[in-house]
């Protein structure tokens, strides 16, 4: 915690007094641009990857970077909640998804029974990725895990499509959705290519 106090402190000196008129702004209102979901894995900082400031993204996170499908009697889905306030609300476009390598939760999905004994909420909420592991089934591929991760995000893409804040506005092309992949070995972040199914690398513009 000293570490966290210290950092605390470090923060006002050195980047609030710098960014006092931005944040100043952001006290009366906030007008993200992007909505970006993703794991809620330490090591993964959406702001450092993307280099955004402060109030340029709205954040959901949370354990594999999971959507689960709309189901109309869960009112207590805290990532449906956000996706309605991102689109009603902050009015926001551009939705992205990103997963990341060496997930815990991803390979999660491939343990047995005795493995979520003590962590009954944690195995109900990856059965939201689970299909998963049918296209996997009989695969004796290498890069099991690389493909898991990846195959989640465009299977939490499919999921997201099912908010009926979502479909209508993405039929109509008004909404725009990405898949990225971050490779934290690297440092490279992937993007779907929708059109062959595979992640390429995002490269400067």
């Amino acid at each position: 915690m000293e570490k966290l106090h210290k950092g605390i402190y470090k923060f006002y000196e050195d980047y609030y007094k710098k960014k006092k008129k931005l944040f100043e702004k952001l006290a009366k209102k906030q007008e993200p641009t992007v909505f970006f979901i993703t794991c809620s894995d330490s090591r993964v900082d959406p702001n450092l990857i993307t280099n955004s400031q402060p109030g340029e993204l709205f954040v959901l996170r949370n354990v594999g970077n999971i959507i689960p499908p709309f189901d109309a009697q869960n009112d207590k889905n805290s990532a449906a909640s956000a996706i309605e306030f991102a689109i009603e609300f902050l009015q926001i476009r551009d939705i992205i998804i990103c997963g990341h390598s060496n997930c815990g939760a991803m390979k999660a999905i491939y343990e047995k029974e005795p493995f979520f004994e003590k962590t009954p909420h944690l195995k109900n909420w990856l059965k939201f990725a689970e299909p998963i592991k049918d296209i996997f089934e009989n695969s004796n591929t290498n890069d099991l895990q690389k493909r898991t991760e990846q195959q989640n995000i465009i299977l939490q893409l499919k999921n997201l499509i099912t908010y009926p804040v979502v479909a209508p506005l993405f039929q109509k092309g008004e909404i725009r959705l990405y898949g990225w992949y971050y490779e934290i070995d690297t440092g490279k972040v992937y993007e779907l290519d929708k059109g062959t199914g595979e992640f390429k690398p995002i490269e400067s513009i």
